[in-house]
């Protein structure tokens, strides 16, 4: 499949000195980046993924869960607080 792209004036000098270095076509360099490119992309480990491998997830246990919600927490801090109980 042949495909045309527009590129800047200094990434063409850059791909052709670096054709000129390497031997090889524009063709081939761009069709290698290109697959690096793409599986990179599909490999590419999410945060969690990364944090899960490294030990972080799971490696430290939390207090106990407070009974009754935030909202109810939050009155009877500032009821006790004002000595409204």
């Amino acid at each position: 499949m042949t495909t045309s792209v527009r590129l800047p004036n200094r990434v063409e000098q850059a791909l052709a000195a670096y054709c000129v270095e390497t031997q090889r076509s524009k063709s081939e360099v761009i069709i290698e980046l290109l697959e690096q490119r793409f599986s990179l992309v599909e490999s590419e480990a999410t945060p969690y993924e990364r944090a899960e491998a490294a030990g972080f997830i799971g490696c430290v246990e939390g207090a106990e869960p407070v009974p009754g919600s935030y909202k109810e927490r939050a009155r009877s801090a500032i009821a006790a607080k004002h000595g409204r109980a």
